[in-house]
Order: structure tokens, then sequence, then C-alpha cells
């Protein structure tokens, strides 16, 4: 964990450090922007649905057994489509919103 320097008067400046004993401290990992981590959600739900696709025409060619498999991969892709159509319609309506504001 990096701690920022004091602020002092003089040219001087100090900087510290620290580190857990007990091992809790992580690296840090580069923090993502929000176009990133959309984008990213984005291709996991086209994987997701891809997936989904790929394996009910597994099925329809009689190569896999459990059906359940297909119905799990089914309702994954249902629902992280849902939750991206979710955070759409918010985006739009915060947009909206700020454009309905008086300057």
């Amino acid at each position: 964990m990096e701690i920022t320097p004091l602020e002092m008067t003089s040219v001087k400046q100090v900087s510290m450090s620290a580190k857990s004993h007990l091992g809790e401290t992580k690296e840090e990992k580069p923090v993502k922007n929000f176009g990133e981590m959309l984008t990213d959600a984005l291709k996991k739900t086209n994987e997701l649905q891809l997936d989904a696709d790929k394996m009910n025409a597994a099925l329809a060619a009689g190569r896999i057994e459990d059906v359940s498999q297909v119905i799990v991969a089914a309702q994954k892709a249902d629902l992280a489509m849902q939750l991206t159509l979710q955070i759409r319609n918010r985006a739009t309506s915060a947009y909206q919103e700020i454009m309905r504001m008086q300057v």
C-alpha cells in the first residue's frame, strides 16, 4: 500500500510505504476505466450467447445427452443479456436526465 507523501513547507518531501506483516496487502492491479469494463462485459455476454448457441446446435445434432447443461448455458446467456439491457436502459435514462438539466 503506497502512502502519499506528506505536504511540508520545506523542499524535501518524505515518501513512505507500508506492507502488512499478516499478508493481507495485495499488489494493486491497474484500474480499468468505465469504457474498458463495459467492453469486457459486452464481450463476455457475447461469448455466453455463442456458447449457448453451440450447445443448442450440439443438442439438436444429438451430441449432448445431458439437457441440463444446455439449459444452464441458455439461462446464463439470458441473464447476461437482461443485465446488459438494464445497464443500457439506465445509461440512456441518465443521459436523458442530464440533457434535461438547465444550465
